[in-house]
């Protein structure tokens, strides 16, 4: 009879190191693309109200939002850029994000239409044809469903 075999103790380790590199980095990407979200957002503006139209859709699409300001000025994302400029970053993005990008326009209120235009010429010189304009929905007051009722 053999006596009973035994065995040596041995202690497994799992080396940490990785997946706290890891993790770390993880949370370093997700604090910039969320700042970098809400500075692309981040600009108040006075949007427009329309009666028509449809609610945006979240989905997979690129999309680049232009900014345009009561005081003329034209930003792209979170940069601002010239008139001149818009058109070759525009075709630059679209090169990079692929033909099916989204441009959306958010512009004051009180800006006039020769403040937006340049930017709709620069999609289409950038052969940019989705292109949406970001308003809120107009409300209408109990006293106007009234007056309408009356008539």
């Amino acid at each position: 009879m053999q006596p009973p075999q035994r065995h040596r103790g041995t202690l497994v380790r799992v080396n940490m190191t990785p997946m706290i590199d890891v993790t770390f980095l993880l949370i370093i990407f997700f604090l910039l693309s969320s700042h970098l979200a809400q500075q692309e957002t981040q600009l108040e503006l006075d949007l427009p109200s329309a009666a028509s139209g449809r609610q945006a859709v979240d989905d997979e699409r690129p999309r680049l939002s232009v900014n345009v300001s009561s005081d003329g000025s034209v930003m792209l994302g979170s940069t601002e850029t010239e008139p001149q400029e818009m058109g070759r970053r525009l075709a630059i993005e679209r090169e990079r994000l692929g033909n099916d990008l989204e441009v959306r326009i958010r512009a004051d209120r009180s800006v006039p239409y020769s403040a937006v235009e340049p930017v709709l010429l620069a999609c289409a010189e950038a052969e940019i044809w989705n292109v949406t304009f970001a308003v809120f929905k107009k409300v209408e007051s109990r006293e106007s469903r009234v007056k309408d009722q009356k008539k």
